[in-house]
């Protein structure tokens, strides 16, 4: 129970203000526990980075692996992919993952993340075979490429309106799957 408070106020906590923004004492005065029952459950900033990482993101694959599903065609699935890390955006989930991958990070969650990494663009490669790509994985990672360019813009507050990044990334992505 304590466990899930500390990982949401993390999640509040990276959202809000970034990795500056996740210590103890935040995290200790967010749910009420003593900074020193933190350490209980935590040893470090990075272990509830890792934690963070581990229950999140395969949420965030899951949501976008259900998107793809309802498309039809490989194009479809394409776009389904892209519009649907886009519009993850904006969730808490997704913000703490944005935030936690410019932080410092051990190698063993640098490698859990690579690794989530890595299934999310194996989602994307059955579909790039299916368009007849002769080096899908490399396609798929050039099409994460693009869907990580349009989050990080829209992460900024870019001038032109998140949905006309969602599709601008789009229609760059059909483009170029297309080969």
């Amino acid at each position: 129970m304590q466990r899930g408070a500390l990982l949401d106020a993390a999640r509040s906590l990276l959202s809000e203000g970034g990795t500056e923004a996740l210590t103890f004492p935040a995290l200790a005065e967010r749910t009420g526990l003593a900074r020193s029952s933190v350490y209980e459950y935590f040893r470090s900033r990075a272990a509830v980075v890792e934690e963070l990482c581990e229950v999140d993101f395969p949420v965030w694959a899951a949501e976008v692996s259900a998107a793809m599903e309802g498309a039809q065609t490989p194009e479809g699935k394409v776009e389904a992919y892209v519009r649907q890390q886009l519009a993850l955006v904006g969730d808490r989930r997704h913000r703490a993952v944005v935030a936690i991958s410019a932080s410092e990070l051990d190698a063993g969650a640098r490698e859990k993340i690579r690794a989530a990494h890595g299934g999310l663009i194996a989602m994307i490669v059955e579909a790039l075979v299916a368009l007849g790509h002769e080096q899908p994985r490399l396609a798929a990672m050039l099409l994460q490429g693009v869907v990580d360019a349009a989050v990080r813009r829209i992460e900024l507050g870019a001038a032109e309106d998140p949905s006309a990044i969602t599709e601008a990334a789009v229609a760059m992505a059909l483009r170029g799957v297309r080969g």
